[in-house]
C-alpha cells in the first residue's frame, strides 16, 4: 500500500458524509492517516505544509465502503479467493472496509484462527479486515463456539454464515451470553424444513424451470422466531440477509417494540429478480434465492425508509467447477465487491434513493453498528475516503475482475458509478496499479 508521507488535499469534490448530514461542494484535507477536515469549512482551512493537492473535477468524494458480508477463501480454498484478492477487489469497487466470512476451512471458531486472520490481512491485504468468528463450533449449530475468547483475540462479531441455528434453544443462549460481552449476532434465519430442497423462490417461475421453489415462509417465520428469541434474550442481532416484504414487517415491528436488531440486504436482491435467472444461468444461484419484482421494490421500500440498515455484497466466490453444473446442482453464490456501488447506483438513477441514503447504508451504518470509527469523514476519522463519478458508466468484463473467480450476476452489464480513487489510512492506491 502507498503511503502518503505529505498530507493529502481532495480539492473541488462533492463531499458526501451521511454521517454528519453534509452533502456539499468543498475539500477533504488528510494527514497522518486521519481525517484533518472534509466539506465546504476545509476550504477555509488551507491546505497544510507540504500538501499533495489532487483535483477532483467535481467527483463525489466520500467515505469508504464498509462491506458486512465478504466470503474469502482462504483459509482452505485459496484457488477460489485470498484475502490479497478479495481486498484489491475491495479497493476497486470503493469498499475500505471488509468483514469476513468465518466460513473458511477450517471454521473461524478459534482464537489462533481469528489471529491468523487478523496477522494475514496485515500481511497481504490493502484494505482494512476484521474477521467474524462463528457462533457455533464448526458453523454446525449445535454448540456455542467461545464468544468472549473469540472476542478477546479480535472477532469484530459472531456469524453462523448462511447456515440458520435451527435449534432455539441454542440461539437464545448464544443471544444472551453474546450480550454480556456486548457481542453482534449475525444471523442469517431460515427454517431448513421449510425450505427444504428447494433451489430458487418458490413459484409460477420455479415451475416453468421445473426447479424446487423456497417459499418466502421459510425465511420471514425463522425471522418472526428470532425476533421473539431477541426479546427474551434481550441480546444484540443482526438478521444477516432478508429478502422478503414480511421479514421486513418483523424488523420493523421489533424495532418498534424496542428491539436492539438490524437488518442487512444484500446489494443483489435489491437490484436482480428471479427473472435474471433466465435459461438457469447459475450465477443468479443465491441464497436466500432472487425473489419476484415485487418483492424486490418492497425491499427497496424497506431499505428507503430505514427499517433495513444496512446493504452488503454477499460476495462469494465460486470457481468454476462448483458453478458449472446444472443450476440445481450448482453452488449458491455470486460476486459483489467490485460492483456493490456500481449496482447500487441503479436505485439512485430510477429514483429509488437518494446518493447519500444509498452510501449511509454502506458506510456510517455499518459502522455504528460494529462500532467502528470509520464509515465518515469527522475529524479525528480513519482517512478511508473512495473518490467516485456517479455519472460514470462502465462495462463489468469478466477478463478485467480482480477476484479470482468470475461468478458475477453482472458480467457484461453496463453500470454507472465508477471509483476513481481509493484512499486507506491515508495512503491512497492507484486504480490502475491493484
Amino acid at each position: 500500500m502507498h503511503k502518503n508521507v505529505n498530507p493529502l488535499v481532495l480539492t473541488n469534490a462533492r463531499i458526501i458524509d451521511p454521517a454528519n448530514n453534509v452533502d456539499e461542494a468543498g475539500a477533504v484535507v488528510i494527514q497522518d492517516g486521519t481525517i484533518l477536515a472534509a466539506g465546504a469549512e476545509a476550504l477555509n482551512q488551507g491546505a497544510p505544509d507540504g500538501s499533495k493537492i489532487v483535483d477532483c473535477h467535481g467527483a463525489v468524494a466520500a467515505p469508504g465502503l464498509i462491506d458486512m458480508g465478504v466470503s474469502v477463501g482462504e483459509p482452505g480454498a485459496e484457488h477460489r479467493e485470498t484475502l490479497e484478492s478479495a481486498s484489491r477487489a475491495a479497493a476497486i469497487g470503493g469498499v475500505t472496509t471488509i468483514l469476513t466470512s468465518p466460513n473458511t476451512d477450517p471454521v473461524i471458531d478459534d482464537p489462533a484462527l481469528v489471529d491468523f486472520m487478523l496477522r494475514r490481512a496485515r500481511d497481504t491485504a490493502i484494505v482494512n479486515v476484521h474477521p467474524m468468528a462463528a457462533l457455533t463450533k464448526g458453523l454446525a449449530g449445535k454448540d456455542m463456539s467461545e464468544l468472549g475468547l473469540l472476542k478477546e483475540a479480535g472477532a469484530i462479531a459472531f456469524s453462523n454464515d448462511r447456515l440458520p441455528i435451527t435449534n432455539s434453544s441454542v440461539l437464545v443462549r448464544l443471544l444472551t451470553y453474546a450480550r454480556d460481552f456486548d457481542a453482534l449476532v449475525v444471523h442469517q434465519a431460515q427454517d431448513k424444513d421449510l425450505a427444504g430442497s428447494g433451489v430458487m423462490n418458490s413459484g409460477l417461475r420455479a415451475s416453468w424451470l421445473g426447479l424446487g421453489g423456497i417459499p418466502g415462509e421459510a425465511e420471514f417465520i425463522a425471522i418472526e422466531r428470532d425476533m421473539r428469541l431477541v426479546a427474551m434474550a434481550k441480546g444484540k442481532y443482526h438478521a444477516r440477509l432478508i429478502s422478503c416484504p414480511q421479514s421486513a414487517e418483523a424488523i420493523r415491528k421489533a424495532k418498534n417494540d424496542g428491539l436492539n436488531v438490524t437488518a442487512g440486504i444484500s446489494i443483489n436482491h435489491l437490484t436482480l429478480n428471479e427473472n435474471d435467472i433466465g435459461p438457469y444461468r447459475t450465477f443468479h444461484k443465491m441464497s436466500p434465492p432472487l425473489r419476484t419484482e415485487d418483492d424486490r421494490q418492497a425491499m427497496v421500500k424497506a431499505l428507503a425508509d430505514g427499517t433495513i440498515d444496512i446493504v452488503m455484497s454477499d460476495h462469494n466466490p465460486q470457481d468454476v467447477e462448483t458453478k458449472r453444473h446444472p443450476f440445481a446442482e450448482a453452488e449458491y453464490g455470486a460476486l459483489g465487491l467490485e460492483t456493490m456501488l456500481g449496482a447500487g447506483m441503479r436505485l439512485v438513477l430510477n429514483e429509488d434513493l437518494s446518493l447519500s441514503k444509498l452510501l449511509a447504508t454502506m458506510t456510517c451504518n455499518p459502522a455504528d453498528r460494529l462500532g467502528l470509527p470509520a464509515g465518515r469523514l469527522s475529524k479525528g476519522a480513519p482517512a478511508d475516503v473512495i473518490v467516485f463519478d456517479p455519472q460514470k458508466p462502465w462495462i463489468v468484463e469478466k477478463d478485467k475482475i480482480r477476484s479470482r473467480s468470475k461468478n458475477t450476476p453482472f458480467e457484461d452489464e453496463t453500470l454507472t458509478g465508477r471509483v476513481l480513487t481509493t484512499i486507506v489510512a491515508g495512503g491512497t492506491l492507484d486504480q490502475d496499479a491493484i
